[in-house]
């Protein structure tokens, strides 16, 4: 059996960490093909269940990018989206998963080179951590 390729998902606002993603295209750097990318208006749209079900439907990590704190172009979201990250991983904890399998990042649209540091040090991060005992015995879906 070949290395681990972890399946990780990555809900970006598309102010921001999406933009990002985007310039980091156009300057052509690369990251890992791992990272699928879900675009959001913000990140104060993801909620607790959206998180779990990533890693029910075959996912090994999950991140979500968003504005720079005090930057959300909504006011709060990405406030609100990182109690929502913070509540999962006590979740996660819980049912025997490695909290570190999701996180929360704040970054600029500027910042083409960071959103490429954190798709490598998340891929990084989930092939050391191996997969989800629930994807285990699972075929990993095309997401």
């Amino acid at each position: 059996m070949g290395e681990f390729e972890p399946q990780i998902l990555a809900y970006c606002c598309d102010f921001c960490a999406f933009a990002a993603a985007d310039l980091a295209g156009a300057m052509r750097l690369q990251y890992s093909p791992n990272v699928k990318i879900i675009r959001l208006p913000c990140t104060g749209k993801v909620d607790a269940i959206h998180l779990m079900r990533a890693f029910e439907d075959s996912a090994d990590g999950v991140f979500v990018a968003g504005c720079l704190e005090g930057q959300c172009h909504y006011l709060e979201g990405n406030i609100r989206a990182k109690k929502r990250v913070e509540y999962v991983k006590k979740l996660l904890a819980e049912i025997g998963i490695e909290p570190e399998r999701v996180e929360m990042f704040n970054l600029s649209s500027a910042m083409g080179g960071k959103f490429v540091e954190i798709a490598e040090e998340m891929t990084e991060r989930i092939k050391k951590l191996g997969p989800t005992y629930i994807n285990r015995k699972k075929e990993p879906v095309q997401l």
